[in-house]
């Protein structure tokens, strides 16, 4: 079995360079803007332009209203949604995202 890895809280291209060539599996993306880490999704589409296609790219969100979530969706090679905050199963669900 093998581990995967996620680098969380990229805010730089070049850190997501350095992070795909020291083996990581996927990348997190911080949409929360109380979070020092946190991008818009220009930011984000610059961070992943051009990435190695087999790089999962993870967007993380706080009690994020739907309509911020499907932008993302919308704007991004999305690959896994991850949510921290109060959100409920049904909330989760509606993206029909892993």
């Amino acid at each position: 079995m093998r581990t995967r890895v996620k680098i969380c809280g990229i805010t730089r291209r070049q850190d997501a360079e350095f992070s795909v060539e020291m083996g990581a599996d996927a990348l997190g993306l911080v949409f929360y803007e109380p979070s020092p880490r946190a991008v818009t999704i220009a930011q984000a589409q610059e961070i992943v332009a051009g990435l190695p296609p087999f790089i999962t790219i993870v967007a993380l969100f706080v009690n994020a209203e739907p309509e911020d979530v499907i932008a993302c969706l919308t704007a991004l090679p999305i690959g896994i949604l991850q949510f921290h905050g109060d959100e409920s199963a049904e909330y989760c669900e509606q993206f029909n995202h892993p």
